[in-house]
């Protein structure tokens, strides 16, 4: 059954997150792994680990993804009816344990580095990042694999949106994978409180700008890919923050109509 309308944007509201939310039927799914395995095959895993920004302006499969239904079903109604796209990247974590490792003494295998040295995301707000005012920043995570506990899936903190921006530093622990390196200090955090938000390959989680989340490293034999997807009503507007100097080069009309034209005149 489909969930209400008033209900996502209720759930949304207390929480700062949806999850589990079912998006790309079989055949839209297999389209779509097809397509990245191609990227992949052209660009090596190391570049499509991080470094596929914004690449809905050249795919147009990639850009179906961003206009996808179901997709803005979900985000109209959290957000209004008049929407932009504002900001695409697919993230990929690939096993760090490799097929035919040996195991050692206790049966387990080794990664190829570290573990302390493994990519993950610390916890943060994406809000530190964005320099946007007048409205809310939404982030898609569209998975395109199972997102679960040992391949690293999202984890997030109940409610935190709520508290507004909280101080960010630069990370201690090697690996994190945030372009800043900067992570939330652990006292400030109800660590106790996160959850995790698995997802089957297929669905989507969503959540506010500043909801603290996280991610650890994939301590699996298979990778997690998602295409990360960002939507700003048509009211937000980018701000100049020395702090938060982020562009928005790449942002579209996604549906809607735009009266403010903040961003680009450019139409759905």
């Amino acid at each position: 059954m489909t969930t209400s309308t008033a209900k996502l944007q209720e759930i949304y509201n207390q929480q700062g997150f949806l999850s589990a939310l079912p998006v790309l039927d079989e055949t839209e799914l297999r389209e779509a792994r097809r397509a990245f395995s191609e990227l992949e095959e052209e660009f090596g895993e190391e570049y499509t680990q991080y470094s596929l920004h914004n690449v809905h302006l050249q795919y147009p499969w990639v850009k179906d993804l961003t206009k996808h239904p179901e997709v803005l079903r979900v985000v109209k109604a959290v957000i209004g009816p008049d929407v932009i796209l504002l900001d695409s990247r697919f993230i990929c974590k690939y096993p760090a344990v490799k097929p035919n490792h040996q195991e050692n003494d206790e049966g387990e295998t080794k990664p190829d580095v570290a573990e302390n040295e493994l990519p993950y995301v610390a916890w943060h707000q994406d809000m530190r990042y964005w320099g946007i005012a007048g409205g809310p920043v939404l982030s898609v995570w569209l998975a395109l694999d199972d997102s679960l506990k040992e391949n690293g899936a999202l984890q997030v903190i109940p409610g935190s949106h709520c508290a507004g921006m909280l101080p960010h530093r630069q990370a201690v622990r090697p690996g994190n994978m945030l372009s800043v390196n900067q992570e939330i200090p652990e006292e400030l955090l109800q660590a106790d409180e996160a959850v995790i938000c698995p997802l089957l390959a297929g669905q989507m989680s969503v959540h506010d700008g500043f909801l603290v989340h996280a991610s650890d490293a994939n301590m699996s034999q298979r990778r997690r890919c998602g295409f990360v997807i960002r939507y700003v009503p048509t009211c937000a507007y980018p701000i100049q923050d020395p702090d938060r100097p982020r562009k928005f080069h790449a942002t579209e009309l996604a549906c809607g109509a735009d009266q403010f034209k903040h961003f680009s005149n450019k139409t759905a």
